[in-house]
């Protein structure tokens, strides 16, 4: 990843494929071979290869004797396959993660920093709702 990381909300449509158009912007970034997974919340997480690398070194790190560990190790890795942009400049997202993000029709891009989150766009307008006044205290917890 380039620059200061992924930024912006983008939206397009899933084709009857399954395929989505990556925005521009990110196909800049994103460079030739990354990574989607299972993310948070029910979308997914779209990696460079050096995040992805970064991640998945994290993961294999932690103690297989530990449940937990080996839990998210599975949820994470199982669940991931390489992506390639094709010359229209879509990917194919595999079946098993658009079911396990509702991705059937709207889906929308979101650039998180160290890596891209696809979400249902409908998914991803009530999770965005967020009511930043409430919030003061966490967010000075938090250090922003």
């Amino acid at each position: 990843m380039q620059g200061n990381g992924y930024k912006g909300e983008y939206n397009h449509a899933v084709d009857v494929k399954g395929r989505l158009i990556v925005p521009a912007k990110f196909r800049e970034l994103l460079g030739e071979r990354f990574v989607v997974t299972k993310g948070m919340d029910h979308c997914l997480w779209l990696f460079d290869e050096i995040g992805w690398n970064m991640l998945e070194g994290k993961i294999q790190a932690l103690p297989v004797t530990n449940a937990n560990a080996r839990k998210l190790s599975r949820f994470f890795l199982a669940s991931a396959a390489e992506c390639e942009i094709d010359k229209q400049g879509r990917i194919l997202i595999p079946q098993p993660l658009r079911n396990f993000a509702g991705l059937d029709k709207d889906a929308t891009f979101v650039g998180v920093g160290g890596h891209i989150e696809i979400w249902d766009q409908e998914r991803w307008e009530a999770a965005s709702d967020i009511d930043l006044d409430s919030m003061g205290e966490e967010l000075e917890e938090l250090g922003i």
